[in-house]
């Protein structure tokens, strides 16, 4: 690899870098969950692909990294306001984790397409909540226009 091309790598994931803490800055907290379910669902991507590519490191350190973040994610659940959807998505958090590990151990690209498809449909409630949000604020906020006709 040429020293050029070396750069703009460097470049590109200093901007990446620079572009992912401006979003977590400027995110409201329901945007961040959303920000935890994409880069889970991206690392298990990563690791499966590490898994076909036979590259033993990388996937265990991508299944890693989304254990973590499911973990940030079980961690931030409101047990006292949340009542049974919290109780049921940590002991959801607790089976994915536990099925990551054994993906993990077994080299299962099933096991990781199970955690994934969880993932998907969690990640799709939490997006049709923020679509209601939005709606939400926007009547809030657009005044009702009157019929002069």
């Amino acid at each position: 690899m040429n020293s050029k091309c070396a750069a703009n790598i460097k470049a590109l994931k200093l901007y990446n870098t620079v572009g992912i803490q401006t979003g977590i800055e400027e995110a409201s907290p329901h945007r961040l969950i959303q920000m935890l379910l994409d880069g889970a669902l991206g690392r298990i991507a990563s690791a499966k692909s590490h898994i076909y590519q036979n590259e033993i490191e990388a996937k265990g350190v991508n299944i890693g990294m989304a254990i973590s973040i499911i973990g940030g994610l079980r961690d931030s659940l409101d047990h006292k306001a949340g009542g049974d959807i919290a109780a049921n998505l940590d002991n959801l958090y607790e089976y994915m984790t536990y099925r990551l590990t054994e993906a993990n151990i077994r080299n299962s690209h099933e096991m990781l397409d199970e955690v994934s498809g969880l993932l998907v449909e969690i990640k799709s409630a939490w997006d049709g909540i923020a679509g209601h949000e939005l709606t939400a604020r926007a009547n809030e906020t657009t005044p009702l226009m009157q019929n002069t006709g």
